[in-house]
């Protein structure tokens, strides 16, 4: 007989991801900050989110679901 697997929590999965969302979007706004002095801030954006988005999709997410998913 099988256990049945557990739900993961929406929660905890959305705190893992701040924690790693949060220093790469500070980390990206630095980086990025002495290349688009003077842009607004549309146009920063546009530069910042696919990078972050790719950042998410291909590292982040994959990381804590293969790393942390025994606590989710």
């Amino acid at each position: 007989m099988t256990t049945p697997t557990r739900k993961p929590s929406r929660l905890r999965f959305a705190a893992f991801v701040f924690c790693g969302v949060y220093p790469l979007v500070t980390a990206t706004i630095y980086a990025l900050a002495p290349l688009t002095a003077g842009w607004d801030i549309w146009q920063r954006n546009l530069i910042m989110v696919p990078i972050i988005v790719i950042c998410m999709v291909y590292g982040i997410i994959p990381f804590i679901q293969r790393r942390c998913g025994r606590w989710l």
